[in-house]
């Protein structure tokens, strides 16, 4: 089987760079984004400036700069998922790791959501330490929102459903965790509320601050 020639992937940084000396495989692996997200495929392909992923059920075709590396199955089943030094940190790293989301997204998303209080309560009905609005706790079987476990795993879903339908664009998916995917469909972009860009910034900068923190040596690209 042929390599993937180096130069298709040069312009996306070193991380994803490395991806080119890698050739496609049949057996199971994960793609992990530099949002932190891993999926599961079965193979990749290398199309201009974007992958297309293999999957069980189908294909989704990537930005060639959202992907940071390509983990073989048998290793990602031996990485555990360390533990943050903040509260709740077990409920966060058992959602991040059942979900497969970046368990310092998880945790930058409660910290700008809530500030890890399990008891808030916004002015437009958000709960909990993830803020979920009451159609989405009630779609994603949440009967007790301020209970933190119920809270963290729902919020964890909702966050893999957007970065899966924005493949992996975290400005997209933290933009439609704020204002609704019908406004990110709307406008095509971030929505232009100051506090949705207000929020995307926060939450992005606190996510790669606190995975700086968590990996130091391996800071995201």
């Amino acid at each position: 089987m042929p390599r993937i020639p180096k130069f298709a992937l040069l312009w996306a940084g070193a991380a994803v760079a490395c991806l080119a000396a890698l050739a496609p495989s049949a057996r199971a692996e994960y793609a992990v984004l530099q949002s932190g997200q891993r999926i599961h495929i079965t193979g990749y392909e290398v199309i201009g400036d974007t992958i297309r992923l293999t999957m069980p059920g189908g294909t989704l075709e990537i930005p060639a700069s959202a992907l940071s590396r390509v983990d073989p199955e048998d290793t990602f089943l031996d990485v555990k998922v360390k533990l943050l030094d903040v509260p709740f940190a077990n409920l966060i790293a058992t959602a991040a790791q059942m979900h497969g989301v970046a368990p310092e997204l998880v945790a930058s998303v409660i910290a700008v959501e809530s500030n890890f209080n399990p008891n808030a309560v916004s002015w437009r009905s958000a709960r909990g330490l993830m803020q979920l609005m009451p159609g989405t706790a009630a779609r994603l079987g949440v009967t007790n929102v301020f209970d933190p476990a119920q809270n963290i795993d729902a919020g964890t879903r909702y966050l893999k459903e957007l970065l899966l339908r924005y493949k992996g664009d975290l400005s997209l998916t933290l933009a439609a965790y704020n204002a609704g995917p019908d406004r990110v469909e709307q406008y095509k972009s971030i929505p232009p509320y100051r506090e949705t860009k207000d929020y995307v910034r926060r939450v992005t900068e606190k996510f790669h601050n606190t995975y700086r923190a968590a990996n130091e040596g391996d800071p995201l690209q």
